[in-house]
């Protein structure tokens, strides 16, 4: 799909970056050939997956943060500088949540989801621009959900948080282009992750590939090589002209009529 090491001499500083999407991008950033800054609250999640960044013979480096303390993301960013000399893409992806009724969720689960999320993915990107500002290049990718433009019953707080975070990307699309800095943000739609199908289709995995099937035309999840492809694109010298765009990967759910049954065409 592209070229050897389009990446090579770039930084890449990706949040949520030990497990799940965030490792999924940071193994194909690096084998692009980007040095990887990779962030998380937990540091043990972070160092498997530098061991097999440098394995493959990539540089990676772990930067415990959590990224709703304003201090904490400055001093990422250092840290990715001081190492590799520059941040060149950043990747929003830390993100929490949990299925919860709109009437029962309690302040503090609203707050825990929103600071993570849409605070979060403000913290960094601000503490990102003076390192693109300042050598006229950059790219902030920010990872969504489907749901933030439509609506997903039990998730109205990380909706609000990740809408919030698309409105984000345009206003800085349009405010950093000037600067040579472009924000982009990918929604995902289905993708497994950790508890994923526990949490957010209420089954085994069993269960939840079957509803799956039925209810996304390409009658499966996603892959994780297929969202780390798109975001490589996105942040690549192929997509120097795409700015303040979400792009959508899943399979065709949205467009999937329920009341249509595809299946027998």
């Amino acid at each position: 799909m592209f070229r050897d090491r389009i990446f090579e001499g770039r930084v890449a500083v990706i949040t949520g970056g030990g497990t799940g999407l965030g490792r999924a991008f940071a193994l194909r950033f690096a084998e692009l050939g980007a040095r990887v800054a990779i962030a998380s609250r937990n540091a043990e999640h972070l160092e498997p997956t530098v061991a097999d960044i440098g394995t493959a013979g990539g540089q990676a480096l772990a930067v415990p943060t959590d990224v709703r303390v304003p201090e904490q993301v400055d001093a990422l960013m250092k840290a990715a500088n001081d190492a590799f000399g520059s941040v060149d893409i950043l990747i929003n992806n830390a993100a929490g949540n949990f299925l919860c009724p709109a009437e029962k969720l309690s302040p503090n689960g609203w707050r825990s989801v929103v600071d993570i999320v849409l605070n979060g993915s403000f913290f960094c990107s601000r503490a990102a621009f003076p390192y693109m500002r300042a050598q006229k290049y950059g790219r902030i990718l920010s990872i969504l959900a489907t749901y933030a433009s439509g609506a997903s019953p039990g998730t109205i707080h990380s909706a609000a948080a990740k809408a919030g975070v698309q409105a984000m990307t345009r206003t800085l699309a349009v405010e950093w282009a000037r600067y040579g800095i472009h924000a982009n943000a990918i929604a995902p739609g289905s993708f497994p992750t950790e508890g994923a199908s526990a949490r957010l289709w209420l089954g085994t995995p069993e269960e939840a590939a079957k509803r799956i099937s039925k209810s996304v035309p390409a009658g499966r999840h996603g892959r994780h090589p297929e969202l780390a492809n798109l975001a490589a694109y996105l942040c690549s010298e192929y997509a120097d002209y795409v700015n303040g765009e979400t792009v959508t990967i899943d399979g065709g759910f949205t467009w999937n009529h329920p009341s249509f049954d595809w299946q027998s065409l």
